[in-house]
């Protein structure tokens, strides 16, 4: 791990490190690539929300709650909704599968599985309490339409309140996606770069304007291009030495003993400082400070205040000494939390666990595609149990990073940067001498040297168990991709179930739910690859169902009355009133996709069920087009067996194959 100083020379990242071209793409929860709801097949804006620096083609739309697409109707779009973990004691536990995959490859040692590279992935996610009073303007949100959202620079630094309010009012567009805060960015931008990074011979904009060149500036982004309200700095570097408003979950590096570094510097554990001044004497905080050291913060009239990130904040606790200690699991501290208004008043915070770390599981080069194991790479999320048992609207996302050897990552910095006579060990588009006539010219471009890729999730919710589910341990069990065959949908996947082979014992339970999109019709333009839907039902929808296979190799799904899954299920949560829920009826919805819940009005009594009873409503089209396309599911316990399913309308046997197996011990 590095020993970070700002602004001198001895600043040492992880994510310093030489690589070429490559790209990450999440596939569950399903990485937007900053998308939202094209029909074409390249994403509208990469500029959207944050930097991936991915293929245009990559990334799935915002899930559409309906048979028919959002558009500019927020409230029909669709949020995945997991159960939180019951406790945090074990055996309570709620898991989530992150699958994804990269480009150029990771993980392997020199020994045993040597790579053309070297990685490390940082897993994050950042959450909102639903309960509390959050302004429409710092919700967290997918949007309605693609455009970046605005920011105007203040007229000198010398600024009120009032004024900053009034860039803030005119800048935040409530019909577009935010997930960092606008004052995340405004603090960026105004805030001095680090000095002390390793630049090679990158020409940083030398100003924002304001006569000091700030965070928005790094050598990936040396001309300081706006993504969304995303951090440049703190985007390409990790661990940050300033405070953030992500959480770490795990870090996957490219070998074991990195990880005590990791995870000592990781801001879950580790406060870190930032400079706070404000407006007036007695008056409120300043979300920025141009100073980034404590010298120059202090010498300038500020105070250097030490922040702590955290889970969740403890209101029921007013003293330190109600308030530090441990409850049920969960540790409580004392601190100051990173967006504390009054920076002179701790408060009681449920503190955050220190981030997983293990080394980064083998992929190959050049190919986007399974590990080693003929497994997704995935990595399972151990989801955060809020003691408040509040809701919490969040977003996920994961940073990647490749690397040479060509020079060392860890003591390389800014004294190596081209300045008079000294040359940066690496060089854009250099030309070296094979012992020849000619010199012959490498492809390196020296913005692209420690080039870090990232993908999100679109906003989901994490929810508070309800009492029937409030015990044991949950997996959730989804659908993974998009329609289109192969090329028309690559950088993303084909239809599939999520984990493909779901183990659990019969005291575990299974969310079953998934999402989809209206709008995925992949029309022209298609960027560098094929355009085009291919697909069952109607063009540009995602549908997918659920029924029973006798085994793998079958096409046909069993007939109810041959099926032993629904019968050997116990419907532990389903977000309509059924009680005691028959076989037949969990059935029905699940191959329905939650169009019908039963046959019959006189089996069908519950007033919420009245619109959804076979020999009333509407009938079905046999490929589910009328189906909604996000299915939130129910929550299962299953009796010992193996059982197999499918997708009766992705299952096209020549093109792809959308089966699953749950096996219960």
């Amino acid at each position: 791990m590095c020993k970070s100083k700002i602004r001198d020379r001895s600043l040492l990242l992880l994510f310093l490190l030489p690589l070429v071209t490559s790209d990450i793409y999440l596939h569950n929860p399903r990485g937007s690539n900053n998308r939202l709801n094209e029909i074409t097949a390249t994403r509208s804006n990469a500029n959207r929300m944050f930097d991936s620096q991915n293929n245009d083609r990559g990334g799935y739309n915002v899930g559409d709650a309906t048979d028919t697409a959002a558009w500019i109707d927020a409230k029909k779009q669709y949020q995945m909704k997991y159960f939180q973990s019951g406790s945090a004691l074990p055996g309570d536990e709620s898991y989530l599968d992150i699958e994804w995959t990269n480009q150029h490859g990771c993980g392997g040692n020199e020994d045993t599985s040597p790579q053309k590279q070297n990685c490390i992935m940082i897993l994050q996610y950042m959450c909102q309490d639903a309960q509390d009073d959050v302004p429409d303007a710092d919700m967290l949100r997918d949007g309605v339409e693609t455009i970046t959202q605005d920011y105007s620079k203040p007229y000198s630094l010398v600024e009120s309140e009032v004024q900053k309010n009034i860039r803030k009012i005119y800048s935040v567009k409530l019909s577009r996606g935010l997930q960092e805060k606008w004052e995340w960015y405004d603090n960026c931008n105004l805030r001095e770069r680090n000095k002390g990074l390793f630049t090679a011979d990158q020409q940083l904009n030398a100003n924002n304007g304001l006569g000091y060149s700030s965070a928005i500036y790094t050598r990936q982004n040396p001309q300081g291009t706006m993504r969304g309200y995303e951090c440049p700095e703190e985007r390409d570097y990790h661990p940050y030495w300033h405070p953030s408003p992500w959480r770490d979950i795990s870090i996957l590096a490219e070998n074991q003993t990195m990880c005590s570094s990791h995870q000592s510097k990781s801001f879950n554990t580790q406060p870190y400082h930032e400079c706070v001044e404000m407006y007036n004497p007695g008056g409120k905080r300043k979300h920025w400070s141009r100073w980034n050291n404590q010298k120059d913060c202090i010498n300038n009239g500020g105070k250097w205040i030490q922040f702590s990130n955290y889970l969740e904040k403890a209101h029921s606790y007013l003293s330190e000494a109600r308030c530090v200690g441990t409850r049920n699991g969960m540790r409580y501290i004392w601190a100051v939390p990173y967006d504390a208004e009054d920076v002179e008043q701790k408060e009681c915070l449920v503190a955050l666990e220190q981030p997983d770390c293990q080394e980064a599981p083998w992929s190959r080069s050049n190919h986007l595609g399974d590990g080693n194991d003929g497994k997704n790479l995935n990595y399972r999320w151990r989801l955060p149990y809020f003691p408040s048992a509040h809701e919490h609207r969040c977003v996920f996302r994961m940073r990647y990073n490749i690397s040479t050897d060509d020079y060392d990552p860890y003591r390389t910095d800014s004294s190596y940067n081209t300045a008079g006579n000294v040359k940066s060990p690496v060089q854009n588009n250099p030309e070296i001498d094979v012992g020849g006539p000619s010199k012959l010219q490498l492809a390196l471009n020296t913005a692209q040297t420690g080039r870090v890729f990232q993908d999100r999730s679109h906003v989901f919710l994490l929810r508070p168990r309800p009492m029937s589910i409030q015990n044991g341990r949950l997996f959730n069990l989804n659908v993974r991709g998009k329609r289109g065959n192969i090329v028309q949908v690559y950088p993303a996947v084909e239809y599939d179930f999520t984990p493909n082979n779901l183990e659990m014992t019969e005291r575990d339970m299974v969310h079953i739910q998934w999402t989809g999109s209206n709008t995925h019709n992949n029309i022209a333009p298609g960027g560098d690859g094929d355009t085009g839907d291919a697909g069952e039902g109607t063009g540009g929808t995602d549908r997918s169902n659920l029924v029973q296979l006798r085994k793998l190799n079958d096409n046909f799904p069993l007939p109810f009355e041959s099926t032993t899954m629904w019968n050997n299920a116990d419907v532990m949560w389903i977000p309509y009133y059924a009680p005691g829920i028959t076989a037949d009826k969990l059935a029905l919805n699940m191959a329905s996709a939650g169009y019908y819940r039963c046959v019959t009005t006189s089996r069908c009594f519950e007033k919420d069920n009245q619109n959804h009873i076979v020999e009333t409503k509407t009938k079905l089209q046999n490929q589910l087009n009328n189906a909604p396309a996000s299915y939130e599911g129910a929550v299962l316990r299953f009796r010992k067996g193996i059982y197999h399913y499918m997708c009766t309308r992705n299952n096209n046997f020549s093109n792809r194959s959308q089966k699953g197996t749950i096996t219960v011990l």
